[in-house]
């Protein structure tokens, strides 16, 4: 009996080894990702996937991603079946996902944050550059604002800053501080979103407003651009003028962008106040 049940164990070992699983690369955390490249069908894909989850779930597996491209999306109801949820979607593709372990879910969640800015760009004359829009909130509310626009992927605060300048005013500038920046929540789509107020140094003067965004733009005195009511009445607004009435009158320093790399070689910036920069630079920290 000890001999015949210790085949059963080998064999069953081997039959296990010789199922077809989906194909799969290990994560850093502990868990799969699945991509799904080749046309498959749903049934067949169900199949494995059941197969699959029960090897890595032998295996000690955590999380489990699945990876469909549009072209596979056939592949959608198969895996929420079995337990996948939806985590995120590109243009080209959707994410599930799965927690196996019998233990608190710690897969990271989808991106939480949308990324704005605002540009302050004032030049020589004491004038900052404002526009009226064609649509969103301040359409035909005759309020004055700066340039705003969001951060696209893979895109520094500083060349969003610059591109929304430009794309909006036909205006060349130079990205010199972020001057502040506020978070808000359940602002888009249920995301939160962070909002960069940036000061730029103009390059060019001559007005040439994208006309499918923008009513007007024009050059106008700071002091009158907080002496809008709609900017003195509401507080956020309000902080935001003074503060850039502030650096006009050189009496508020922000952050300066510095090009460094991260620990994996990445370029990127870190801001910090430029009051310090030449002690931190010179340090031998």
């Amino acid at each position: 009996m000890s001999n015949y049940s210790n085949f059963s164990t080998v064999n069953e070992q081997m039959r296990a080894q010789s199922v077809e699983l989906l194909r799969a690369d290990e994560d850093s955390h502990g868990g799969v990702v699945v991509s799904i490249e080749e046309p498959v069908d749903s049934v067949v894909f169900a199949s494995l996937l059941g197969v699959s989850m029960s090897q890595w779930r032998q295996q000690g597996k955590k999380g489990v991603w699945i990876k469909l491209p549009l072209e596979h999306s056939n592949l959608v109801d198969a895996a929420i079946k079995q337990g996948f949820r939806y985590h995120h979607a590109e243009p080209d593709y959707v994410m599930l996902v799965q927690w196996i372990p019998d233990t608190a879910d710690t897969l990271p969640v989808n991106a939480s944050h949308r990324v704005g800015i605002g540009a302050f760009v004032m030049n020589n004359k004491g004038e900052v550059l404002v526009v009226q829009e064609t649509s969103g909130r301040f359409k035909g509310t005759g309020v004055w604002k700066m340039p705003t626009g969001t951060v696209n992927e893979g895109e520094d605060i500083s060349a969003a800053a610059i591109r929304e300048v430009k794309e909006e005013t036909g205006i060349e500038t130079e990205f010199l501080e972020v001057l502040a920046f506020r978070q808000s929540h359940e602002s888009f789509f249920r995301k939160s979103d962070i909002f960069f107020v940036c000061m730029l140094q103009p390059l060019s003067f001559d007005i040439q407003k994208q006309t499918s965004e923008i009513e007007d733009a024009k050059w106008i005195p700071v002091e009158d651009y907080a002496a809008q009511p709609f900017v003195q009445e509401n507080q956020l607004f309000d902080f935001v003028a003074k503060i850039c009435l502030s650096k006009s009158e050189g009496n508020y320093s922000g952050f300066s962008p510095f090009p460094t790399t991260t620990s994996s070689g990445k370029k990127t910036y870190l801001y910090f106040n430029n009051r310090d920069v030449k002690h931190l630079l010179s340090s031998s920290i």
